[in-house]
C-alpha cells in the first residue's frame, strides 16, 4: 500500500470511528461520491469526501520523509451554513493530533492547519474544507 493510500485509509477510519462525526454524517465518507449516470450527486447530505492530495519531500540524512497534505471536503444542503460548520469542526477535532498506525510508514504528526466553510456555486450547497498535514517517515 502506498503512503498516500495508507494516510487516506487512516483518515477514513478515524472519521468513521469518531462518534461526533458519525453522529452528524452517519458514516457517509466517500472517496468517490455516489452519482447517477448524468453525474448528479445521489448521496444523502451531509457527507464528507476526499479532495486534493499533495506531497512535499522533507528528507533528512538517512531518513526518507515528507509532508503529505490531504483535503477533506464537507458537503451540506441544510439551510444556512450551521450544519456545514458543525461537521467541519467535528472533522477538525477528530483529526487534529490524531495518532494512527500506517503500517510500514511512521506517522510523525498529523495536524489540521486550515478550515473554511464557503457557499458552493450551485447556491444550495455549503462546502466545508479541512486541510490535514501529516509528516510521515517512509522505510529506507
Amino acid at each position: 500500500m502506498s503512503v498516500a493510500v495508507a494516510l487516506q485509509k487512516a483518515v477514513f477510519d478515524a472519521l468513521r470511528a469518531d462518534p461526533a462525526v458519525s453522529g452528524l454524517i452517519a458514516g457517509r465518507v466517500y472517496d468517490r461520491v455516489p452519482a447517477d449516470s448524468q453525474g448528479n450527486v445521489t448521496a444523502t447530505f451531509p457527507y464528507v469526501s476526499f479532495g486534493p492530495y499533495d506531497f512535499v519531500s522533507d528528507d533528512a540524512e538517512c531518513i526518507d520523509a515528507g509532508e503529505h497534505t490531504l483535503q477533506v471536503d464537507v458537503w451540506s444542503r441544510a439551510v444556512g451554513r450551521v450544519e456545514a460548520k458543525q461537521v467541519t469542526d467535528a472533522v477538525r477535532l477528530a483529526l487534529h493530533s490524531h495518532e494512527a498506525d500506517l503500517g510500514v510508514y511512521a506517522l510523525v504528526e498529523m495536524r489540521v492547519d486550515f478550515t473554511q466553510v464557503i457557499g458552493d456555486p450551485d447556491g444550495l450547497t455549503s462546502h466545508g474544507i479541512v486541510r490535514i498535514v501529516a509528516m510521515i517517515e517512509e522505510p529506507a
